[in-house]
């Protein structure tokens, strides 16, 4: 599978793993360990955590199972994200849903990701959503310190605008490496704000969460989705697609920015469908016409 460099000592899979709804599979250990496996096979190397997904249990569940077969962590990146708080059986102490960038609460939170993950590094940890009491300076320290110790070997950020990654990143004696943020055929908003800009403006691949608008194009009724999914029906005819997720996958993939779609399906076939759309090329008109049918005019 392609690769993209992220930084100078790592790179990953064009296709990254998400596991936000590996609680929801109810998967064995073995079970969870296949389906790693499987995606080795098919060239997925990169894991996508946060340590709130399946209210604090997801990174546990994937730890379990990868303690079966350590020896995979070294074919392996994983990601992870901390900053947002949640209520949560399975944290009583917190209150209420909030954010927290304090030099205490992520060291903290790494240091319990590294004990459910399994693992005593992750490759890349990403403050998961901006914060409006963040003190870069804080920030700054932790991830000094987590850099030094070697607990982190690269930073970035999930859901910054511009500002907000120069305000961190002024910050920081070393680069942030990536933003992840919602892109998708249906979401155009970074497209549209300059926040893909930006990342193209100083070769920072951006990973995309939910490329395919959480399912909304597949069965929503509403004017934008309809419009969208009878574009991509007519693309999919066109090229000889198996389904329209590989063109909205496509349509992502093709653009010169390296995104990363992260894949958040525990199936195995919908898995391969998405490592298939990397072999699937879109003329400039397709990828035109599945622009104008989201924005639902031409463009100017």
């Amino acid at each position: 599978m392609e690769r993209v460099q992220i930084a100078e000592d790592l790179s990953f899979s064009r296709i990254v793993h998400g596991l936000w709804r590996l609680n929801e599979w109810e998967y064995s250990k073995e079970d969870t360990l296949s389906l790693i496996e499987h995606n080795l096979s098919q060239g997925i190397t990169t894991f996508d955590h946060a340590d709130i997904y399946g209210s604090y249990t997801c990174e546990g569940l994937f730890g379990n199972a990868l303690e079966l077969k350590p020896s995979l962590r070294n074919q392996m990146e994983i990601v992870t994200k901390c900053g947002i708080v949640l209520p949560s059986e399975n944290r009583p102490e917190h209150r209420s849903h909030h954010y927290n960038t304090s030099k205490e609460h992520i060291l903290k939170s790494v240091e319990t990701s590294l004990h459910n993950l399994k693992t005593d590094y992750i490759d890349l940890l990403l403050i998961h959503r901006p914060d409006p009491f963040m003190d870069p300076k804080q920030v700054s320290e932790a991830f000094i310190e987590l850099k030094q110790e070697g607990k982190v070997r690269h930073f970035g950020v999930s859901n910054f605008k511009d500002h907000q990654w120069d305000l961190l990143q002024s910050h920081l004696p070393f680069s942030l490496v990536t933003n992840q943020i919602e892109l998708s055929a249906y979401h155009l908003e970074n497209f549209e704000d300059g926040t893909l800009n930006r990342c193209q403006q100083h070769g920072i691949p951006p990973m995309a969460w939910s490329p395919l608008a959480g399912g909304k194009v597949f069965n929503g009724e509403d004017d934008k989705s309809v419009r969208l999914r009878d574009t991509l029906h007519q693309i999919k005819e066109q090229t000889g697609a198996r389904s329209i997720d590989q063109i909205m996958y496509a349509w992502l993939l093709q653009h010169p920015s390296k995104i990363m779609p992260i894949v958040g399906s525990g199936k195995k076939e919908r898995i391969d469908r998405a490592v298939e759309s990397l072999e699937l090329s879109l003329s400039h008109d397709q990828w035109f016409e599945i622009l104008q049918s989201s924005m639902g005019h031409d463009v100017p």
